[in-house]
């Protein structure tokens, strides 16, 4: 079947978000580093940007029935474009710390902020139950080749150095392309219809029937991004840069590998799925994941860290589609919108907190620490997780 117009567009702006995403993980702590900050600080200014991406996304969640949801795509995409022009402009701790609390960009890996409930709610209105993972996994795919390329992007400006160019001008030329890439994304979002937030039968109130089921995925996928905070991808670039000596260079071959990878768990995540369900294919690619970061922590040979982190890298992402459609599934059409926004609210508040604490850990005698905590929380919450919902099945499994 012809894959609709709206979808298109989610997968195209998903695409650009992703590259963006790319390589600005890895030019943030650069930046940040280079005008002066220390790890402590590159570790709140991670925290403050998670925690302003939660409290966008619970103020999205509470007005979004009120508002046409083409105009809230349009939003996030300006807030992209207003990011990528004012952070530049920041040098003090002060400064910095506003722009990533009311900005877009992301130091961590997945894909977090306002527009991600708004395109999950979009994506399962227009897809059949048995199809719904596959879009998931195929709109995880893109997201995660885009970043691949992106975080390549992140060695330009050490190649603009090398023919002459300021080192830091190059680093903030950066910032004006993640800025064009949101104009980018809202050229996109205009082709939208109009008439996706006028929803029949919407419930008076934001979750209904489905809401103790949703508070208790909340509350685990929020100790899984609590656990996830300690290695978001800026900060074990930055582990990686002060053990090993990693060139900006090297780390962005590392992460375009690491990106590849990860995307080509998504269709192995789907094919899966169909096979052990989606509960079943989130906790057993998880748990083997959290064991080779606990394992990397413990090594002093860089070939054997960053190969068990590739490792890692394939099988830690598998969770991405399979929970987004979980959500999506197991709660009734009416509180997609709101279902997603709550999950992904107490993810974002407890991924702002971690960095904060990870950028003392780094700080140190054993600057691993955050690889082991992160590998253990997650392993804690993958059995509760599976004791709780293995007999809740999406329709598709029933």
């Amino acid at each position: 079947m012809k894959t609709p117009l709206d979808i298109l567009c989610l997968y195209g702006a998903r695409a650009l978000r992703g590259f963006g995403d790319g390589f600005a993980i890895l030019i943030l702590p650069v930046y940040l580093t280079a005008i002066g900050f220390s790890p402590r600080e590159i570790g709140f200014v991670a925290s403050a940007s998670l925690l302003g991406t939660a409290a966008l996304t619970l103020i999205v969640g509470f007005i979004a029935p009120r508002f046409e949801l083409r105009n809230l795509f349009l939003a996030g995409a300006g807030l992209i474009v207003l990011t990528g022009l004012i952070f530049p402009a920041a040098e003090a701790l002060a400064p910095v710390l506003l722009v990533a609390f009311i900005g877009s960009i992301n130091p961590s890996g997945g894909d977090l902020g306002m527009l991600v409930p708004l395109e999950h709610a979009l994506l399962t209105k227009e897809t059949a139950d048995r199809d719904r993972t596959g879009v998931f996994a195929r709109y995880s795919l893109i997201g995660a080749l885009t970043a691949a390329v992106g975080a390549l992007a992140a060695a330009l400006p050490e190649l603009l150095a090398s023919h002459g160019w300021p080192k830091l001008g190059a680093i903030k030329l950066m910032f004006y392309l993640y800025a064009a890439l949101g104009l980018l994304a809202a050229l996109l979002y205009t082709r939208l219809p109009r008439d996706h937030t006028h929803a029949e039968n919407r419930p008076k109130s934001a979750l209904g029937p489905s809401r103790n089921i949703v508070y208790q995925l909340a509350a685990l996928f929020s100790l899984d991004a609590f656990a996830g905070g300690f290695v978001v991808q800026s900060l074990l670039a930055l582990w990686l840069f002060q053990k090993f000596d990693l060139s900006l260079e090297a780390a962005s071959l590392f992460f375009f590998c690491s990106s590849l990878l990860g995307a080509m768990s998504f269709p192995v995540a789907a094919w899966l799925s169909r096979r052990i369900g989606l509960v079943n294919t989130m906790v057993f690619t998880h748990i083997p994941s959290s064991l080779c970061l606990i394992a990397a922590a413990f090594s002093s040979d860089l070939t054997v860290v960053l190969s068990l982190l590739l490792v890692r890298s394939a099988l830690s992402q598998m969770d991405v589609p399979t929970r987004s459609s979980y959500v999506m599934a197991v709660v009734t059409p009416a509180e997609r919108t709101a279902a997603a926004s709550v999950t992904a609210v107490p993810r974002s508040l407890a991924s702002s907190i971690s960095p904060a604490i990870a950028g003392f850990m780094l700080a140190g005698p054993f600057s691993a620490l955050p690889l082991v905590v992160c590998g253990a929380l997650k392993i804690g919450y993958d059995l509760a997780l599976l004791r709780m919902f293995r007999h809740t099945k999406p329709p598709e499994e029933a």
